[in-house]
């Protein structure tokens, strides 16, 4: 059994210990390394908003449990919670909070889910546990239906990097605790269904609009690469959240290659061995084709409850059969050589998004928590 440290890495793969994370090698396995020196699997949960508990129907709940504090809810709720159940991380901590799909969930649907905000580096690193946070470089999300491309020739572009960059990283680049910096949630690097795509490839087709897409998507991590870097040297670039289950040119992973340490793709796998085994070809061809290890920063599912019959998927009837998807999803994927870890969704049942860890009044659904946890507390005896 692997003995864990304080970040949650193993003490069965040890590196140099610089005092941040970064990226190495074990033969032939990728690894984030904590800041001691130890293989870093990461464990992370998503969509943390103190909101969820905010509605006419659980207000009382944040009152009485967490005497309507942030700083309570937390540390008693968030980190206690992870802790217990084996998670190591928190990752993109913004929620769905309204708008989007109001039934099932079809990525060719035109909506647009409006987003919490997220947490500042303040809370997460009051938090004291392992995170990520996000830089929201363009509006060009696959659930946003009011896309804004950017020209990023523009010195606005320029400035708004600029500006991305001072606010976050020079509060977080002396962290421990920090992972990395990502970027847009599920781009769309081709043009958007709802009309909008990147200024200059007006009328470019084929060769064309590739050369043009790979000069577009080369400026654009060269931007913020640089001005992260202006303020930290080290911590992780973990790029765009790609979605998986999309189209995604190769000339933007040839442009993004330079930029990035680590390539970031979600996947949202049905609950059968064919959709599991889609996702792992998946990801391993993008990591034979770009040599970058992957995390995959979001990945999740969901069962009808009683506030939100609605939201229902195909093979998972229940609690219960959430972990069972969870388990059997991670055993296979938590083997291959190039995964440095998920974030899984999310944490409180809302009314918005529809599914959590816990439910609508802050109480964990066992039957899926509980196997759970014991899955992650042991995932590092799977290596």
């Amino acid at each position: 059994m692997s003995e864990i440290d304080s970040y949650g890495g193993s003490t069965r793969w040890t590196f140099d210990a610089t005092g941040a994370f970064r990226l190495d090698r074990d033969g032939g396995r990728w690894w984030l390394v904590d800041p001691l020196g130890n293989g870093f699997l990461s464990v992370g949960l998503n969509h943390i908003d103190d909101s969820d508990l905010k509605y006419p129907h659980n207000l009382e709940v944040w009152q009485k449990r967490y005497g309507g504090s942030r700083e309570r809810w937390i540390s008693e709720g968030v980190v206690a919670d992870l802790r217990n159940w084996g998670f190591n991380s928190i990752g993109w901590t913004q929620q769905y909070i309204g708008g989007g799909w109001r039934e099932r969930f079809d990525w060719s649907q035109i909506v647009v889910v409006e987003h919490g905000s997220q947490w500042t580096v303040a809370d997460l690193e009051a938090a004291g546990m392992p995170y990520i946070i996000q830089m929201r470089l363009a509006e060009n999300e696959n659930w946003n239906g009011r896309p804004y491309y950017p020209d990023v020739f523009d010195a606005d572009f320029d400035d708004h990097c600029a500006y991305l960059a001072r606010s976050i990283c020079v509060d977080a680049a002396a962290s421990k605790n920090l992972i990395g910096y990502s970027f847009v949630d599920a781009p769309l690097w081709f043009r958007h269904p709802a009309g909008a795509d990147w200024p200059g490839l007006e009328g470019l087709e084929g060769d064309k609009r590739d050369a043009k897409l790979f000069e577009i998507a080369g400026r654009y991590y060269e931007t913020i690469h640089r001005h992260i870097r202006t303020y930290d040297p080290h911590h992780l670039i973990l790029g765009d959240r790609y979605n998986g289950d999309n189209e995604l040119p190769e000339v933007v992973l040839e442009a993004a290659k330079p930029y990035i340490d680590v390539l970031s793709v979600q996947y949202y796998p049905g609950n059968d061995q064919a959709s599991r085994d889609h996702m792992i070809t998946h990801a391993r061809g993008l990591y034979e084709r770009v040599g970058k290890p992957i995390l995959i920063p979001d990945i999740g599912n969901w069962t009808a409850t009683e506030l939100n019959p609605q939201r229902t998927m195909d093979g998972v009837p229940d609690q219960a059969t959430r972990a069972r998807h969870y388990i059997d999803t991670f055993t296979d994927l938590v083997r291959e050589p190039w995964l440095l870890g998920w974030h899984w969704c999310g944490y409180v049942e809302n009314l918005s998004r529809g599914w959590g860890m816990k439910d609508p009044w802050d109480e964990p659904y066992g039957e899926y928590v509980d196997p759970i946890a014991d899955f992650n507390r042991h995932v590092y005896d799977l290596l």
